[in-house]
């Protein structure tokens, strides 16, 4: 074993070590995480195999693959995945592989009536079984017909409108696991919200550090006092414990942006309902603002220890979707949203680079960061000592 290699094995169980002492304090002695969790190679390697590997992972709104043949592709912890709406009107969730010579078959996101390997022409339908495969006559051990010819299925459920996938065969379905949330939030019908934009980003920081931005908004005055942070009051600010499943805390919004309110029209929403947002961090990395006006959301993924690969799309509630002025106040929310995306790159990648000094220790959290807190008793639990 080489000194790197010998450096490695002693750190990681270093990191876990340390995240499991950080985790066994009580919120009213909670401090951050420690580096070694964000820095770690291997501690890096245990997330994958114990949660990306184990959990539902979101991939994105099922309303973005709404006619046969629209797809979308990811990977998750290694897997390249793809996600079909079949012929049938159903989704289709299965590896992104050709049977064949194991090229990657499809690339971003589309519309195809048809699968064609970009190597060798192999064809699958939507729903992945074989259609043709050229110049393979003279193999007498080959049969297209055979129900191994078919693109191997990933386990993928709809969860109030968004797409949920996971490697594991055994894991409870969403609507179990996620069954608090729903009754949390029920009065939104999140499920009826259309997703008008989409994009793909990758920053210079860890998965987890840009999942703690967005799962405290005690930074918003200081970080985002360029665009959001004179809006954002800390005493209206509500951080409740979090549930095994996910946390979230709550902003109460005024009408200087009306289409973060519930629309005149919508009558199933009362009181204080009507202008509450709320931040919803559902492990591992689905992190969704909900408004009764719009949404948008980051799902997302390491990409190494030093990089995040984000999907970030967003949209508006139903009653919205058919508003030209809301229409407008989105596009016009949407260029704010861009500006506080670059300054949260800007903050959370001089997190990262200092959670790489010699000289970096964790401090003490503010009660206004009890999602962090709940964030690293979920890590704890994935990846124990």
């Amino acid at each position: 074993m080489n000194t790197t290699q010998s450096a490695e094995s002693a750190q990681t169980p270093d990191a876990i070590a340390q995240l499991a002492t950080n985790a066994a304090l009580p919120f009213e002695n909670a401090r951050a995480m420690p580096p070694s969790v964000y820095t770690s190679e291997a501690f890096l390697e245990s997330e994958l195999e114990n949660i990306f590997r184990q959990d539902w992972f979101c991939a994105g709104r099922a309303s973005a693959l709404p006619k046969a043949g629209d797809y979308l592709t990811l990977e998750l912890a290694g897997q390249p995945i793809m996600v079909v709406r079949g012929k049938d009107d159903l989704l289709h969730a299965q590896s992104n592989v050709c049977l064949h010579r194991m090229s990657t078959l499809l690339e971003g996101r589309g519309n195809k009536s048809a699968i064609v390997c970009p190597y060798h022409a192999w064809t699958y339908e939507l729903s992945g079984e074989l259609r043709a495969a050229p110049a393979m006559a003279e193999n007498s051990t080959f049969c297209k017909h055979s129900k191994s010819m078919r693109l191997p299925a990933v386990r993928c459920e709809q969860w109030l409108g968004w797409i949920m996938v996971t490697l594991n065969a055994d894991a409870a379905p969403v609507s179990e696991a996620l069954a608090e949330v729903e009754a949390l939030i029920s009065d939104y019908q999140m499920e009826n919200y259309e997703e008008t934009f989409f994009e793909t980003h990758n920053w210079n920081t860890n998965w987890k550090v840009l999942a703690e931005n967005f799962m405290e908004s005690y930074h918003l005055p200081v970080c985002h006092r360029g665009t959001i942070g004179g809006l954002s009051k800390l005493e209206d600010m509500d951080c409740p414990p979090g549930l095994a499943a996910f946390n979230y805390h709550t902003i109460l919004k005024d009408d200087t942006l009306k289409i973060a309110m519930a629309h005149p029209s919508n009558e199933r929403m009362q009181g204080d309902r009507r202008r509450t947002t709320f931040l919803l961090a559902i492990y591992p990395s689905l992190l969704i603002t909900l408004t009764p006006g719009y949404f948008w959301y980051l799902s997302l993924h390491p990409d190494g220890v030093d990089r995040v690969n984000i999907m970030f799309g967003g949209g508006m509630s139903p009653e919205y979707v058919n508003d030209k002025e809301a229409r407008e106040h989105f596009t016009a929310l949407k260029t704010l949203l861009d500006e506080v995306n670059v300054e949260d790159r800007g903050c959370t990648e001089k997190v990262y680079k200092g959670l790489c000094s010699n000289l970096a220790a964790p401090g003490p959290l503010s009660h206004l960061e009890r999602p962090n807190y709940d964030f690293a008793q979920y890590l704890a639990g994935k990846i124990a000592v």
